[in-house]
């Protein structure tokens, strides 16, 4: 029997509860937005004890699925004011799975001290560790295997959370046991923090994967999908081979590669950083070209980055924080890039939002673009505490409010990720009106547009854009809820039998009988949740929008502007047009 637990640190309580029926089936997303939405005042304080922070894997967690063991953390932003779910791979949604703990709702905040929650097969229970106050996150995570188990998965918070940096994030553990896969965006790591909650330790020792309702079922689905991932050109070709850094080249050629700040769309530095290069590098090293965030993952598209010396420095070097942390600053050494990604990974905070807080840094006269040095000396900062530091740890908004600039990159106060608006118009679609703020993970466009997965779309068009981000943003709504890997969504666009046999393991796995109709359904019902959570939070159609210097600059090197008109925003949002009679 699947169970919840109740969590209140002001208590230090820890209640078992079997699953309520009306969250059975609900994982990831659909699970963190419907608790939050239900039990967080959609005016609170994110840091105050009425925010709840809810932790959930997905549907199949702790089987053999492929790609299937994503770990989701729900809460109210700080930085976006709005709900707020951010996912990620590593070990502990599997973890989860096996320990039949569907989800972890945590509200309050410990009057004192620093906590760590430990679960295991005979229960769960608080423990107090100040011996782990502000330890960054491979010393803790050390501390906290040796304590409970040398195999334990963990979730936890770096120094960046405790300090209730905006930017924190929530960190698990890879299969290695590294703490190097982050839940990054929109600040959830700043409210595990303000609970006082350090970590979540998960001891899966004595247990064993869930039994399918049909386990003849199960396995063929489980082959068919790992086939059809394995078929498909990018997840079984260009991703084990490159990673996820495969983009770059990809993106750059485009032209919506996003360089120094978003003021062009081409990087001249962009071979010496991408996926091929990368890759030429790592097996140079004799680091790891590919590698798994996940137990069971055919794509392995993570990777092992060594440094100069042979050491360790990142596991793994994914194409967002190389572009953030790369072309956004003018950095083209992918040294300094891990080097900054390891201090990130040590302070728990999102690679996204502090590159391109450093990036506006950058384009404000602080430091030089192409200043790498600079750029972790200012990284450094972060660590350190400064009056800047603290700006930049608290995100991209936060450092241009402090530095005076009108040009920041940002939706609902979170920074843009690596696709310019201007050149991949779905993308500006899907910035400026996820619920999430923007976030390329929420309707990936560039899967459509670039790719030509599910169809083929002009990224420079105009018309068709608005559609395609919403049919996009409750798919991935949907997909988040299963709790698979987003790249999932390229075999599944292209191959009617991949979806067939995702729907066939979930239907295996419960007992359940859904259809590819009811996959939009479902990514439809959280989004509409997720838009009355924000909409009673204060958020309002001016939130949904693109920074306006987006709309009037064209960009190099097809000299285009974001020019969707607002009437088809509002429609993605679900407002009726200007004039309209509201329910």
């Amino acid at each position: 029997m699947e169970k919840i637990l109740k969590v209140d640190m002001g208590e230090r309580s820890v209640r078992v509860e079997e699953l309520p029926e009306g969250l059975r089936r609900l994982g990831g997303r659909g699970f963190t937005s419907s608790v939050v939405s239900a039990e967080t005042p959609p005016g609170c304080d994110p840091f105050s004890s009425e925010n709840v922070l809810v932790i959930a894997c997905g549907l199949l967690a702790g089987t053999a699925a492929s790609t299937a063991g994503r770990l989701s953390v729900g809460t109210k932003s700080p930085l976006t004011g709005g709900i707020k779910e951010s996912n990620a791979g590593g070990t502990a949604g599997h973890a989860m799975g096996r320990l039949g703990v569907r989800g972890i709702v945590v509200r309050g905040a410990a009057r004192e001290g620093t906590w760590v929650l430990v679960i295991d097969r005979d229960g769960a229970r608080l423990e107090r560790r100040d011996d782990l106050r502000l330890a960054e996150s491979y010393a803790a995570v050390a501390a906290l295997r040796s304590s409970y188990g040398g195999d334990a998965s963990v979730i936890l918070v770096g120094p960046a959370g405790e300090r209730r940096l905006k930017a924190a994030s929530v960190i698990v553990t890879d299969p290695e046991g590294r703490p190097t896969r982050h839940c990054g965006r929109g600040g959830t790591g700043a409210v595990m923090g303000s609970k006082g909650l350090k970590a979540v330790v998960l001891d899966t020792r004595g247990t064993r994967p869930p039994a399918p309702a049909d386990r003849g079922a199960f396995a063929m689905h489980a082959k068919r999908f790992v086939e059809a991932l394995r078929a498909h050109p990018v997840t079984g070709e260009a991703l084990p081979a490159y990673g996820t850094n495969v983009l770059a080249n990809i993106i750059n050629e485009a032209g919506a590669y996003p360089t120094r700040c978003f003021s062009s769309g081409r990087f001249e530095g962009t071979e010496k950083v991408s996926g091929e290069t990368m890759r030429d590098v790592i097996i140079e090293r004799g680091g790891s070209p590919t590698h798994v965030c996940q137990p069971g993952c055919v794509i392995r598209c993570s990777n092992v980055y060594l440094g100069p010396d042979g050491g360790h420095l990142a596991s793994g070097l994914e194409y967002e924080s190389i572009w953030a942390n790369g072309a956004n600053c003018g950095i083209d050494d992918l040294d300094v890039i891990a080097r900054l990604d390891r201090l990130y990974d040590e302070l728990g905070i999102d690679s996204i939002e502090t590159g391109v807080a450093i990036g506006v840094a950058m384009q404000a006269g602080v430091i030089p673009f192409g200043d790498g040095e600079g750029a972790l000396r200012l990284a450094g900062e972060i660590a350190a505490g400064t009056p800047l530091g603290t700006a930049l740890g608290n995100g991209a908004a936060a450092a241009g409010a402090r530095l005076g600039c009108a040009r920041v990159p940002v939706v609902k106060g979170q920074a843009l990720p690596a696709y310019d608006p201007r050149a991949i118009k779905g993308m500006g679609v899907t910035y400026a009106t996820s619920t999430m703020g923007a976030d390329h993970t929420a309707g990936y466009a560039v899967a459509t547009s670039i790719l030509n997965c599910g169809g083929s779309l002009d990224p420079l068009a105009t018309e068709g854009q608005a559609a395609l981000s919403k049919r996009l943003q409750a798919a991935t709504a949907a997909l988040d809820s299963i709790g698979v890997c987003l790249f999932v969504a390229f075999p599944v666009l292209d191959d009617p039998a991949a979806l067939e046999s995702l729907l066939g393991m979930v239907n295996a796995r419960h007992g359940w009988g859904m259809t590819a109709a009811d996959l939009p359904a479902m990514g439809e019902e959280i989004l509409r949740i997720e838009r009355r959570f924000n909409a009673a939070a204060g958020l309002t159609a001016a939130d949904d929008r693109l920074p306006a210097f987006f709309l009037t600059e064209p960009l190099e090197p097809h000299r285009h502007v974001f020019d969707i008109p607002e009437r088809e925003l509002d429609e993605v949002c679900g407002r009726p047009p200007e004039g309209a009679e509201r329910p």
